[in-house]
């Protein structure tokens, strides 16, 4: 697998001073947008009824680690959508062909933004509620 150091680990001016690495690489490009290919692919196997293949679901399954390859074909598909969600699903749609008319249906950028947010968040390391008892 491809990686590159400036997508595997958050990146801001006081990542260095302030930020552990578990915590800077958790809440980097590559861990979100990993999960927002995990997303897809729940909304995907939830919604059965629109006729997806099992092998759209296998293609899917194969291409959930987001390699440097799918950052490039999203950050050229960005400059011509003018939208990072949008880019991202041509990306996986590009290495999961079948799936790519179906992997975002019904539903909105929030719903792979604002739950992979809560999801990062809750594996983050600390104190947050559902590890409190």
């Amino acid at each position: 697998m491809q990686c590159s150091l400036r997508t595997n680990t958050y990146q801001t001016s006081l990542t260095a001073k302030y930020c552990n690495p578990e915590m800077a690489q958790l809440f980097s490009q590559r861990s979100r947008h990993l999960q927002w290919r995990r997303l897809w692919l729940l909304l995907v196997g939830l919604r059965k009824s629109l006729a997806i293949t099992t092998d759209a679901l296998e293609k899917m399954k194969q291409h959930l680690e987001v390699i440097d390859q799918d950052f490039e074909t999203a950050r050229a598909e960005e400059l011509i959508r003018r939208h990072d969600v949008t880019a991202h699903v041509h990306a996986f749609g590009a290495v999961a062909p079948a799936a790519a008319s179906i992997m975002h249906s019904g539903a909105t950028s929030c719903f792979v933004t604002d739950n992979t947010k809560l999801i990062l968040m809750r594996n983050a390391p600390g104190p947050s509620p559902s590890r409190t008892t």
